[in-house]
């Protein structure tokens, strides 16, 4: 599974964003995914999760009802629609797929996209 991330961008604080993750592969409708994100001079960090059916999510506390994944297995992507975003949201977002069950686990995930940056201004 090959993962390319796209979306980010310069926003304000509470501005939105959308970003993509397209896979490759035939595995990406079985797949577990995640969203994860790393700040400047920070380690990586758990963002959000989805089972690979759709059904089942999972969250951050620091993002619930801020930020929401989704996927369209049609289209082999899954998202991460972010609202009311902060300054402390500034980081490189990577895509994950697991070939297991959705985790709030890296290690869970055997693949991994390039990341794409997101910048919140205040």
């Amino acid at each position: 599974v090959q993962l390319q991330a796209c979306g980010g961008g310069l926003v304000q604080t509470g501005g939105s964003l959308r970003l993509s993750c397209v896979a490759s592969g035939r595995t990406f409708s079985r797949s577990g995914m995640g969203w994860f994100r790393q700040a400047p001079g920070k380690d990586r960090e758990f963002v959000a999760a989805i089972s690979w059916s759709g059904d089942s999510t999972n969250y951050a506390d620091s993002v619930k009802g801020r930020l929401t994944i989704s996927r369209d297995n049609a289209k082999n992507t899954v998202y991460l629609q972010m609202n009311n975003l902060k300054p402390e949201d500034t980081a490189v977002y990577y895509c994950a797929a697991s070939l297991g069950v959705y985790s709030m686990r890296q290690y869970s995930y055997n693949y991994w996209g390039q990341g794409t940056l997101v910048t919140v201004s205040s």
